[in-house]
This record gives C-alpha cells, sequence and structure tokens, in this order.
C-alpha cells in the first residue's frame, strides 16, 4: 500500500480498512496504551516494589541478625558473668578512699624491711580521677644493694593491693649503694559520690558535643 493510499483512508470507516493496515494500527494504539499506563503507573508501581525488595532484604538480614544473637544468648550471658566476675576481682584489689593511708603505709614498710632507706617518699598533691577509679603518683627514692632494691620491687608487686613502679632509674651511689627514683603509683575505686559526680560529668558533656 502507497503513501497516497494511507492517506485517503477514512477513519470513521476502520471496518473497511485493509487487513494489515488494521493489524498495524492495532498494535501502534496497543503500544500508546502499554506506554501511557507504564509512565503514569507502573513506573511509581515498579520503584515502589524495588524500595519494598530492598526494605525485605535489610530486614531478613536484621532478622538472622537477631536470631544468631538469640541463639547464641546463653553464651554472651555465662560471657558477661565471667567478665563481671574479672571486673569484681579486681575491684577487690583497689582499696577504698579510708584504706589508701594503708597502703601508703604498706609500701613504706615494703622499702623500710628489706633494709632501704627512703630519701623522699612524696605523694602527688592531687589524684588523676579516671571513669571508676582514682591514681594517686609517689615519687620515691631509695638506696641499697642491688639484692635489696630488687626485693623491693618484688615486694611490692605481691602487695594485696595494685601498686606498680614506673620511670625507674637506677643510679650508683656511694660505698656501691645503688640509688632509685622511681613513681610508685596506687589506685583505689571511687565511691558513690564519686562515681555520681563522674557520671554527671560525662553526661554534661555528651549534651555540650
Amino acid at each position: 500500500m502507497t503513501l497516497d493510499e494511507l492517506r485517503r483512508l477514512d477513519p470513521k470507516s476502520i471496518g473497511s480498512w485493509p487487513i494489515a493496515v488494521q493489524f498495524v494500527t492495532l498494535l501502534l494504539i496497543l503500544a500508546l496504551v502499554v506506554f501511557l499506563g507504564y509512565w503514569f503507573d507502573w513506573r511509581n508501581q515498579l520503584t515502589e516494589i524495588n524500595t519494598l525488595r530492598e526494605r525485605e532484604s535489610t530486614l531478613r538480614t536484621t532478622y538472622m541478625d537477631k536470631k544468631r544473637q538469640a541463639i547464641n544468648l546463653p553464651a554472651y550471658q555465662k560471657q558477661l558473668e565471667d567478665i563481671e566476675q574479672a571486673f569484681g576481682a579486681l575491684l577487690r584489689q583497689l582499696p577504698n578512699r579510708s584504706e589508701m593511708d594503708a597502703l601508703l603505709t604498706d609500701i613504706n614498710q615494703a622499702g623500710l624491711g628489706r633494709g632501704l632507706q627512703f630519701e623522699l617518699f612524696k605523694p602527688a598533691a592531687s589524684e588523676t580521677i579516671s571513669e571508676f577509679y582514682a591514681e594517686l603518683p609517689i615519687n620515691i627514692r631509695v638506696t641499697g644493694s642491688y639484692h635489696e632494691l630488687g626485693s623491693f620491687a618484688s615486694d611490692i608487686s605481691q602487695l594485696p593491693r595494685i601498686v606498680t613502679l614506673n620511670d625507674i632509674a637506677v643510679a650508683t651511689g656511694r660505698d656501691g649503694m645503688l640509688t632509685m627514683d622511681a613513681v610508685a603509683k596506687t589506685f583505689r575505686y571511687l565511691d558513690e559520690d564519686e562515681l555520681s559526680k563522674q557520671r554527671k560529668a560525662a553526661q554534661s558533656a555528651t549534651k555540650k558535643k
């Protein structure tokens, strides 16, 4: 069919058109309907379906994570109990505020008991406060033999309370004696009032951020 014949077709008499022309016209109308349906309706539905599929995948992953956590919950609880017990054991090695003076006496007696001569025993003017404990450094200088200094360090490590020797410096003194400068650090746990202040300070710092 030529172009002139197509132009002469009467839109009001579609039934009299050639079958091939009717078929092509029907296909064009169908394609137009499909395109309009996709553009004004199906496109949004497909986007929503993709969004829901992504959400389903995320929820499925979250569900599997929660399921694994639920399965391992007894093991997590046991691990938490072990951590709490270990923390409690460590906490018991820290004196409270009223026991600090006795601990300082123990450190002094450990040196005197080994025959050392204290030339300096000076606790810091203030403590360093951390989240759960306070740290008190003590500057010490003791003089004695090599074995006496070694025994003193060993005795410090075996005290029932936690004491560490830091910044150790040893120099030769008179008569073959050794002089040891060190910072002995002792620790104590905070009482309830101090812990409460720490929590309030942490909350205030968080709010400022």
